[in-house]
């Protein structure tokens, strides 16, 4: 698979149910071995196992939108123990797992797969035309 926005993120985005710059948006490390992705029926967090959950990061910061193109601050997952990690998820966090909805599927990236050793994991954003995703 390749890198891609969940079907329900977009129209997320298109209903102004998720605001990219004032919303809690956070990332997960997935174990693919426990979750198959979905990017056309997945909504919602409670959409991924949580056997499929490496890691969950704090809210992403210095989020910036630009030309249809989300970018933020670079990230860091602390002390991640653990399964493989061969993706990340992006999502809205409300608090609620079947309210927090999917935003993005992210399995081709520098550093991906990672295997945890108990030590902190960086995501480094890309730094190309469409950051860490074009609408």
């Amino acid at each position: 698979m390749a890198n891609a926005l969940y079907g329900k993120g977009r129209e997320g985005f298109l209903a102004g149910e998720i605001d990219w710059d004032t919303d809690v948006i956070k990332a997960i490390l997935i174990d693919a071995a426990d979750y198959t992705v979905n990017l056309g029926t997945h909504q919602f967090l409670s959409d991924i196992p949580a056997p499929a959950r490496v890691a969950v990061s704090a809210p992403i910061t210095g989020k910036t939108v630009a030309d249809g193109v989300a970018d933020a601050d670079d990230l860091t997952f602390p002390a991640v123990a653990g399964d493989p990690a061969e993706a990340l998820v992006i999502y809205q966090d409300t608090g609620s797992e079947a309210s927090s909805r999917l935003i993005a599927y992210i399995d081709t990236a520098t550093g991906l797969p990672v295997t945890p050793n108990g030590g902190d994991i960086n995501v480094a954003w890309d730094n190309g035309a469409n950051k860490i995703f074009k609408l």
